[in-house]
């Protein structure tokens, strides 16, 4: 977008707030790939939720579908969507990784500073993950993304990986990796056998101490399993959420919105992490967030997403990932490839 605009659009949220007795200053902003992020400068005694509260007005002054307010930091945010969204590379955020990483780190996406956004697994306050929104919020791409990064960044001895995907095509393309444990489960009596087999697994890693390699449970839609494979399924996930960390196994999960009735209240209480995609509304916000006011329902979709950890929020942007990309890259490690050299046949074919 060309500078004049952004100026004209700085104007017209400065006037809209002074119109509403509100003095405030665009100082500074970020052009994001799916959005453009103005920067307020406001007293010290207005409110975030009195400038929040003129969400609709700045959207409708800017002729944009819509407009999200949010605190950041140290300052409030004014956030619109793009007239022409853009992409983020995964192979580009692979390239800006650390040479080093501390065990057990996957890839989200690029923060609103443009900075690699990474999740470690086995910290205390993340443990297991649930990934929440709408049909088209981006949670697939955003699970898959993560999942294969594990197996970029980490060998089979380090990490070993376990999908569940009754719908047989979120977690598909994964069933070619190298890391896996088990082959993919889709079918009720499969999902079923395997979770039974990790439950053994787990029993028998916390009797004798072990908790290398670390083992990942990634569940595509636990709306699916708990239809396809029914309550002993249900049941076997909330174990893992509720004993499965000191045994090394972590839970990523997938619903659409993630109610205590689908869960049940030990399940979805044993998700300390949540990352949340575009939500019908600002209930179904608190749902999936676990936060009051997170503003989920203003996200745009299309790989948008927050990262609500110990109640703090991480706005960010996943990758794009497609499957011809994900088929090569599960080639590349079944032969062996180094981390860096997939990272630069990937920027190559980019």
């Amino acid at each position: 977008m060309q500078r004049y605009s952004l100026e004209q659009q700085a104007d017209k949220i400065e006037m809209v707030l002074h119109n509403y007795r509100l003095p405030a200053q665009v100082w500074g902003g970020a052009v994001l790939p799916n959005s453009i992020r103005y920067y307020l400068r406001t007293p010290v005694n207005v409110r975030v939720q009195k400038v929040a509260a003129l969400a609709e007005e700045i959207a409708l002054a800017l002729g944009v579908p819509q407009a999200a307010v949010f605190r950041e930091k140290d300052r409030i945010n004014v956030e619109v969507p793009r007239a022409t969204p853009g992409t983020i590379r995964f192979a580009t955020i692979l390239q800006r990784l650390p040479k080093r990483l501390t065990p057990l780190q996957g890839v989200l996406g690029q923060d609103s500073d443009g900075l690699p956004l990474l999740l470690r697994l086995d910290a205390p306050v993340v443990t297991h993950v649930l990934v929440a929104g709408t049909t088209g919020s981006g949670k697939t791409v955003l699970m898959r993304q993560f999942l294969l990064s594990l197996a970029i960044l980490y060998r089979q001895g380090q990490v070993q990986l376990l999908l569940i995907d009754p719908k047989q095509r979120g977690l598909q393309p994964l069933a070619r990796l190298p890391h896996l444990w088990q082959p993919l489960a889709s079918t009720g009596k499969d999902i079923r056998r395997l979770l039974t087999e990790v439950l053994a697994l787990m029993e028998e890693r916390d009797r004798r101490g072990i908790s290398w390699p670390k083992i990942v449970v990634a569940v595509d839609e636990v709306a699916e399993v708990a239809m396809t494979a029914g309550p002993p399924a249900m049941a076997a996930l909330t174990r893992i959420a509720q004993r499965g960390r000191e045994a090394g196994m972590h839970l990523v999960a997938s619903t659409q919105k993630p109610t205590s009735s689908l869960l049940g209240p030990l399940l979805k209480g044993n998700f300390p992490t949540r990352i949340v995609g575009a939500v019908a509304n600002s209930k179904d916000a608190w749902t999936a967030s676990g936060v009051a006011d997170s503003g989920a329902e203003k996200l745009s979709g299309s790989g948008q997403f927050l990262a609500v950890v110990r109640n703090q929020i991480t706005r960010f942007q996943s990758s794009w990932l497609d499957g011809g990309e994900i088929q090569r890259v599960t080639t590349w490690l079944a032969e062996g490839q180094s981390r860096r050299t997939i990272v630069e046949r990937l920027d190559q074919e980019g």
